[in-house]
């Protein structure tokens, strides 16, 4: 299988997560209390692009609260589900390229960006796409895994993303978990490098201070020990945190 044969058949090598529409409706809970936050309430208003929407769950989240959401993939099998289960007035689903977006430049008031950059073959192109089709003032909500983390998140298995390539399509192939690891996370440096273009508003302490607020309760609950870990974490080594939460504005 080819990285581009990989990507198009993202949502059925990951069906488990894909299709999983609880955990997706939550995580666009998330993306919804971060904008709510930002736009102080303001957002019925806008218009959101979705790249990379899969099956199109967390789409329909976001359509609840924006006058427009377009949502994107290369996915054949989850744009046509998202047609089905979910598009209708205000919300629809594409087939097309995060690095040739058909759309005019100044475009979308909000992008959404969700654990997108390490699947496209070009991050650099894809953020270039991501500034280039958002207003002036517009913001891009980005999600991003950092490569130094403990366990890789699509598979599940400690180190993954540390290793190097050879040793990680080895890794796969000995547990037969897949013949070849094509995510390409980048570490807190190199995701900083990538979006320099925008102004980075930073909402991972945020969320960490006040779960509630931000639909994370389900990830630290208020009071825990692992809410003061975190916190901990965050202040003395941010560059191991182990998913960055950002607002990208486009200045």
């Amino acid at each position: 299988m080819t990285e581009r044969e990989y990507q198009s058949n993202f949502s059925e090598i990951h069906a488990g997560v894909t299709y999983d529409i609880k955990s997706r409706q939550r995580k666009g809970d998330k993306i919804i209390a971060v904008l709510d936050h930002f736009f102080q309430g303001k957002l019925e208003r806008l218009s959101a692009l979705d790249v990379g929407c899969s099956t199109g769950i967390i789409s329909s989240v976001l359509s609840k609260r924006f006058a427009k959401v377009v949502g994107i993939d290369i996915d054949k099998a989850a744009i046509s589900y998202a047609q089905k289960a979910f598009a209708g007035p205000g919300l629809q689903f594409v087939l097309q390229d995060g690095l040739k977006i058909d759309t005019p430049d100044d475009s979308f008031d909000v992008v959404v960006c969700a654990h997108v950059y390490e699947h496209v073959p070009d991050p650099v192109v894809l953020m270039d796409e991501i500034y280039r089709v958002l207003k002036p003032g517009g913001v891009c909500y980005f999600a991003g895994g950092n490569r130094l983390s403990l366990i890789e998140p699509h598979y599940q298995l400690p180190l993954l993303s540390v290793v190097p390539k050879p040793v990680a399509h080895l890794y796969l192939r000995l547990l037969k978990k897949g013949e070849r690891y094509y995510e390409k996370h980048l570490t807190y440096w190199g995701l900083r490098k990538l979006v320099q273009r925008f102004e980075l508003i930073d909402y991972c302490i945020e969320i960490i201070k006040n779960p509630a607020r931000f639909s994370a309760t389900e990830m630290i609950a208020p009071g825990s020990l692992k809410q003061k870990l975190a916190q901990l974490t965050l202040r003395t080594v941010y560059w191991l945190c182990p998913t960055y939460i950002w607002l990208l504005q486009k200045r």
